[in-house]
């Protein structure tokens, strides 16, 4: 026995649904879960691994798809896969406070794995667990933005939890090689992005072994780039300065 399914509808299961207004009417897409982030920041090129269907719909929940009439009204085309990447970019995605709920719980742990990852205990120069970042940042009430990477979230924590604890990011270790004629003058203007140098030898080129702020590589790098004119060498001896174990709140 076969069941009739009208021609203007389509099942779908296992759907992330990203919604769309457009002159006055609603305008949805039935994508793969967790598939929308991955192409909004880029990582995922292939349109056909994040929509199930290339078709425009007013309703996914209940199959039914958009007349093409309206489409045109609406966008100006009746290319569906055109209309499918704007919704994509440009909607809003529809998730249930249960999905919403763990979202933010599983992007709160990967803000506070960040922060374990690139901080130490100043004083002590060993990192936190991720355990305890998390800690501290209920204890400061920090609220989860759903639409910033957890990257720059984890920037955000930094900031907020050294009011609370002692902690900063990790240290890098650096070598410079500098060509001995503009080594001492640019050495002046390296200075104050230095926070600790560790060792100096004048021979025939200066070299210095240094401890940074993650913060300032770029600007380091570009700095003797210029002012050497190519022939000065940066050289990263170590990520992160920690030492072994891990800090404990006392």
């Amino acid at each position: 026995m076969s069941i009739f399914t009208p021609t203007n509808q389509i099942r779908l299961t296992n759907v992330a649904v990203v919604r769309m207004k457009r002159a006055g009417k609603r305008f949805e897409i039935a994508c793969y879960k967790n598939k929308v982030v991955g192409w909004r920041s880029g990582v995922e090129k292939d349109l056909d691994e994040v929509l199930q269907t290339h078709s425009v719909f007013v309703n996914v929940s209940k199959g039914q798809v958009a007349k093409k009439e309206d489409l045109i009204s609406a966008f100006g085309t009746d290319d569906q896969t055109e209309i499918c990447k704007q919704i994509l970019t440009k909607g809003e995605v529809q998730v249930s406070d249960k999905e919403r709920h763990t979202q933010l719980e599983q992007m709160f742990r990967d803000i506070a794995t960040i922060v374990a990852d690139k901080c130490v205990n100043p004083e002590t120069k060993r990192p936190y667990t991720v355990i305890l970042i998390e800690r501290a940042m209920k204890d400061i009430h920090y609220s989860v933005k759903p639409n910033k990477s957890t990257k720059q979230q984890a920037l955000e924590v930094i900031k907020q939890l050294k009011e609370k604890i002692k902690i900063e990011r990790a240290h890098m270790r650096l070598r410079f090689i500098l060509p001995v004629n503009e080594g001492k003058k640019l050495k002046e203007k390296l200075k104050p992005l230095m926070k600790v140098v560790e060792s100096e030898d004048y021979g025939q080129q200066l070299e210095i072994v240094c401890l940074i702020d993650p913060g300032c590589f770029r600007e380091i790098d570009e700095l003797i780039k210029k002012e050497t004119k190519g022939k000065g060498s940066l050289e990263v001896l170590n990520l992160k300065d920690v030492e072994e174990g891990d800090e404990r709140f006392e």
